[in-house]
């Protein structure tokens, strides 16, 4: 009796078990979401990116920090994507965003071939790959099931990373996300590819301290700074965030923040930190140190950020409109 008992529950947890797989499963994002329901969405992704980028090559780096921006607030939801006075768009640290336009039309192709499958936000963590991709560096496998949020807030943007940041208070933010020192540095290192306003640090180039600029500048350095963003001068004009090498994706950023040539006072401080500096060297290869691969860490911190706070299984939505909730 004991041994027929035994194989019944045998037998039940046998019948169970692709169950319990396929619950758990669900309640995340994998690869390979869409084989079935949409075969073509990343092709379809692809060569949109492509073409806008044909025409416009700032749109890669607008669509990188898009998702960045994206999943720092309400998770990897396309919260960002959504019209509205008070939306996330609003919010000053997202009012320089680009490439809404490249969303919504893969959106409009996907729909055309897959209604009501694709979600806004799956497509953009596919399109921040792309753009990496575009700018010669190394793809990855994007996991996709993400659904679309339905609120989107400017006052919940107010804790995204900013230019000022101490690195304490960036390891803190990212740590809040469940991101490391590791993933800090290699998301950070996304700013190889793209710009700044002026307006963001020329602060740095004048009265910074009472002898003058900002003394982790190159002081070489400074007097380019300055004849390109002069004190009183555009604030909007815009400097590559990697001098250089600001349309090509590899590790000349964290050269320049070796250089003391970093844009941004928040980059050039994960030089003069102790704690960043050692992923700083580790992706450089400085001798002695147990090296890095920057293309194979950034996208595996990039599928570590795209999983924050997803929407999956029956939460959120699949939006019809990138820009609007259903």
């Amino acid at each position: 009796m004991e041994m027929n008992c035994f194989n019944h529950r045998v037998f039940l947890l046998t019948l169970l078990l692709p169950i319990v797989v396929i619950l758990v499963e669900g309640q995340g994002t994998r690869v390979g979401f869409y084989s079935t329901s949409c075969p073509k969405v990343e092709s379809i992704v692809s060569s949109t990116v492509q073409s806008h980028f044909k025409s416009d090559p700032t749109i890669a780096p607008g669509l990188l920090r898009m998702h960045f921006h994206d999943c720092f607030v309400q998770g990897c939801d396309g919260s960002i994507l959504l019209d509205g006075p008070n939306a996330e768009k609003t919010a000053p640290p997202n009012q320089l965003l680009r490439g809404y336009e490249v969303i919504d039309d893969a959106k409009t192709q996907l729909e055309s071939v897959c209604p009501g499958v694709v979600s806004c936000a799956d497509i953009l963590a596919l399109a921040a790959r792309d753009s990496v991709v575009l700018t010669s560096g190394a793809s990855w496998a994007v996991p996709t099931g993400r659904r679309d949020g339905t609120v989107s807030q400017s006052s919940d943007a107010n804790n995204l990373p900013g230019f000022r940041d101490t690195v304490d208070v960036q390891k803190q933010k990212f740590a809040d996300k469940g991101l490391n020192t590791q993933d800090l540095v290699t998301l950070v290192g996304g700013h190889t590819i793209g710009t700044a306003a002026c307006q963001f640090f020329s602060y740095r180039l004048y009265n910074f301290t009472s002898t003058g600029a900002d003394p982790s500048i190159n002081p070489a350095f400074v007097s380019q700074l300055q004849a390109l963003c002069p004190q009183n001068g555009d604030g909007s004009r815009r400097i590559g965030l990697d001098n250089g090498s600001a349309n090509k994706f590899d590790t000349s950023f964290f050269a320049n923040l070796r250089d003391g040539k970093g844009i941004l006072e928040s980059d050039q401080r994960l030089w003069t930190d102790n704690s960043t500096k050692t992923f700083v060297q580790r992706f450089l290869g400085v001798r002695g140190l147990l090296g890095l691969t920057f293309n194979v860490e950034f996208g595996k911190s990039m599928v570590k950020m795209s999983n924050i706070g997803v929407k999956t299984g029956t939460a959120g939505e699949i939006r019809k409109v990138c820009s609007k909730v259903n």
